[in-house]
C-alpha cells in the first residue's frame, strides 16, 4: 500500500500534541493511503518532548525526532525529510490552524504532481499578520512569478524524491513551489480551511515575516536566474567500462 509521512515540526506546542494526534488519526483513518505521522521536536522546553514520546507509545503509525537544540522551522522539515522513507511525505504545522482532514483533497493530485499545496481560504490571523503576509506573497511573486497567492500554507504534500533534490536554507519553507518549479517539478493548489490558534503562541515576528523574507527573496531570485538549463537533441555515449577487462 502506498504511503504519506506527515512531519510535524514542534517547537513549545504542549497543548496541541494531543489534539495533534487525534487529528491525524482521523485522517489515517480515512485514508487511501497509510499515512504515519513523524513529529520533529525542535528543541521545545515545554512537556512537548514527553507528551511526543507518550503519542508515539500509545501508537505505533507516530514516531519522534528530537534536536539538542532549537535549529528552526526549516531544519525541522529538512529533519523530516531526511528521515522519512514513505514515496511521499507531507507536512502540517503543530499550531492546527489547518486540519490534517484537507489532505484527502491533496490525495488524488500527488502521483500526478511534485507537490500539492494548500490555499488558505479566509484566513483568520490578526490584521497584522495579514497585511504582512499579503505583502510578502506580492513581493516574492514580483520577482519568482511563481503565481502562488499563498505559497507559506503549512499545507503540503511533496514527491519524496524530488523533495531531496531541492536546495534546503533557513527560510526554504515559503518558496517551496517556486523551488519546484525551478528543479522542474509541477505544482497543485488546492483551497483549504483555516483556524484561529487555540493553544500557544505564534513564533513568527516581524523580522521574520518581512526582513528576512525579503532577503530570501533575492537569494532564490538569483537562483533562479543562475539556473542551468540544457536540452539534449542527440547523443552516443561509450559503453559502460568491463570490471576485470
Amino acid at each position: 500500500m502506498k504511503a504519506i509521512t506527515v512531519i510535524i515540526p514542534v517547537f513549545n506546542e504542549e497543548g496541541n500534541i494531543r489534539k495533534i494526534q487525534t487529528s491525524l488519526s482521523d485522517y489515517m483513518d480515512k485514508s487511501a493511503f497509510r499515512v504515519f505521522g513523524l513529529f520533529v521536536n525542535d528543541g521545545s522546553k515545554d512537556q512537548s518532548l514527553s507528551l511526543i514520546k507518550k503519542v508515539c507509545s500509545e501508537d505505533s503509525r507516530f514516531k519522534f525526532v528530537s534536536f539538542a537544540k532549537n535549529a528552526g522551522l526549516s531544519a525541522a522539515i529538512k529533519a523530516g525529510f531526511d528521515h522519512a522513507t514513505s514515496d511521499w511525505v507531507g507536512y502540517i504545522d503543530a499550531d492546527l490552524q489547518t486540519t490534517p482532514e484537507d489532505f484527502l483533497k491533496f490525495e488524488p493530485f500527488v502521483e500526478k504532481y511534485q507537490l500539492v499545496t494548500g490555499e488558505r481560504q479566509d484566513r483568520k490571523d490578526g490584521l497584522g499578520k495579514k497585511l504582512s503576509s499579503s505583502f510578502a506573497n506580492w513581493f516574492r511573486n514580483s520577482f519568482l512569478h511563481d503565481g502562488m497567492k499563498d505559497t507559506g500554507c503549512p499545507l503540503k504534500i511533496f514527491e519524496r524524491n524530488f523533495v531531496n533534490k531541492l536546495p534546503f536554507f533557513n527560510g526554504v519553507h515559503r518558496f517551496f513551489p517556486a523551488l519546484t518549479q525551478i528543479y522542474g517539478g509541477q505544482v497543485k493548489v488546492i483551497p483549504v480551511r483555516h483556524f484561529p490558534r487555540t493553544e500557544g503562541v505564534s513564533k513568527f515576528n516581524a523580522f521574520n515575516r518581512m526582513v528576512q523574507p525579503f532577503l530570501d527573496t533575492l537569494l532564490v531570485h538569483r537562483l533562479k536566474k543562475r539556473y542551468i538549463r540544457y536540452r539534449v537533441d542527440e547523443f552516443q555515449l561509450h559503453d559502460s567500462p568491463q570490471l576485470n577487462e
